[in-house]
């Protein structure tokens, strides 16, 4: 019974956090190493060749990495591709020096209060950080932006990582919520006042970096493939029936756009310059709705006759939008597009192989969302078989709110 389900949270990203590189930087869309280590040992135990359509931060990548399975992953996203390439390369002990010798270097510049200064053009960016700690951030970066010419790149890209880490730590937001959100203002505690901004942006840099020199070293036994690629759009890169097995958390229809939670460490490192650029991204992304985006699902409708496959979805609609029309026209749209995109992922997948979404239902108002049964009956009209739903967990935010696994094969 559902009552009886935890959170069970070493099945969400907080069970992540103390493995190897699992734990590089906190972003939302993140789920379970435990989960897809389960699903990969269910799959053929020789040959096996993983596909994640929806790469995110790369965990599907990395188990598969450590493991020493072959996989593809593929996202619309540049930065999330980036990332996962930094989190599932190899690296040298002589990239580690590298590394390291650059961190001091960095180190140097957050007390030298007259270097030159880098700063993205983040919206309200007094809202985001203190002008004390903008500032030593803005020159760690100008200092990482001039070391990009004389250090191995794998070694830049690990101090991206720990500049990432730092960044958000010293933002003013809060991750209390399955959003990211400002914190509200608060005192700040006598022993704080004790040091500067900078000192405690430095003794974060320095714990970022040891404890990124050390994971770095961790055992990767086979590279993924990242692919910058439209979820709508596989069979246009990826080789027909070339995975056994596709394990994947696609976005969830809950209208949280991960160009929301992204924002900072795009803006930082530069694959975002202004809002409309963020918004034109999302609306390029299944489930995107940040800035621009909203305006264009507002006025979508679907070019292709396509039904998605529930009974009841009609009437589903209609009642999200006797509240919401908006929202209606999101919950329609990002279904179409999931149809679209099962329809490009059936020819991928060998015959007998399987396939594993880790989704999350939703409400709207008083609408609960079966996101898990329309899942389950997109498979079957995209072809696959043996349609199966897992309840994985009870999620923190609303009561009728639960993770699944949804399965299924391809035809032998």
């Amino acid at each position: 019974m559902k009552a009886h389900i935890g959170t069970h949270e070493h099945l969400t990203h907080r069970g992540n956090l103390s493995h190897t590189r699992y734990g590089w930087l906190r972003l939302t869309p993140a789920y379970s190493i435990h989960l897809v280590a389960d699903l990969l040992h269910s799959g053929a135990a020789s040959h096996r060749v993983v596909l994640d359509p929806f790469c995110g931060t790369g965990t599907t990548a990395l188990v598969c990495a450590e493991q020493g399975v072959h996989c593809d992953t593929t996202d619309i996203n540049p930065f999330l591709v980036w990332f996962s390439q930094v989190k599932t390369a190899t690296y040298r002990a002589s990239d580690i020096m590298s590394f390291s010798e650059a961190a001091r270097s960095v180190y140097a510049t957050i007390f030298e209060l007259d270097a030159p200064q880098w700063t993205p053009a983040i919206h309200q960016i007094e809202k985001w950080w203190s002008v004390p700690k903008l500032a030593a951030l803005s020159r760690m970066m100008q200092r990482i932006h001039e070391l990009e010419a004389q250090t191995p790149e794998r070694s830049v890209n690990l101090l991206k990582v720990a500049f990432c880490r730092v960044m958000i730590e010293h933002a003013n937001v809060s991750f209390g919520h399955q959003s990211m959100s400002f914190k509200r203002a608060s005192s700040t505690p006598m022993f704080d006042l004790l040091l500067r901004d900078e000192d405690w942006v430095a003794e974060s840099w320095t714990r970022a970096v040891n404890t990124i020199s050390v994971s770095a070293l961790s055992a990767i036994m086979t590279e993924p493939r990242m692919l910058i690629c439209d979820a709508r759009r596989l069979t246009s890169m990826l080789s027909l029936e070339g995975y056994t097995q596709v394990i994947t958390s696609p976005p969830y229809p809950n209208r949280m756009s991960y160009i929301r939670e992204l924002r900072p460490y795009m803006y930082w490192l530069g694959y975002l310059s202004d809002a409309r650029e963020a918004g034109e991204m999302d609306w390029q992304a299944i489930g995107g709705t940040w800035g621009i985006a909203t305006s264009k699902v507002n006025k979508w409708t679907p070019e292709l006759p396509i039904d998605i496959p529930l009974d009841s979805f009609p009437q589903l609609l209609d009642q999200i939008s006797e509240r919401s029309p908006l929202l209606a026209r999101y919950v329609h749209k990002y279904f179409y597009d999931m149809v679209q995109h099962l329809s490009e992922l059936f020819p991928l997948v060998q015959a007998g192989g399987s396939i594993h979404y880790i989704v999350g239902n939703s409400k709207f108002y008083d609408v609960v969302l079966p996101v898990e049964r329309i899942f389950a009956a997109m498979f079957e009209v995209a072809g696959f078989e043996q349609s199966q739903i897992t309840i994985i967990r009870k999620r923190t935010s609303k009561r009728e709110l639960y993770e699944y696994v949804v399965s299924a094969k391809r035809p032998s």
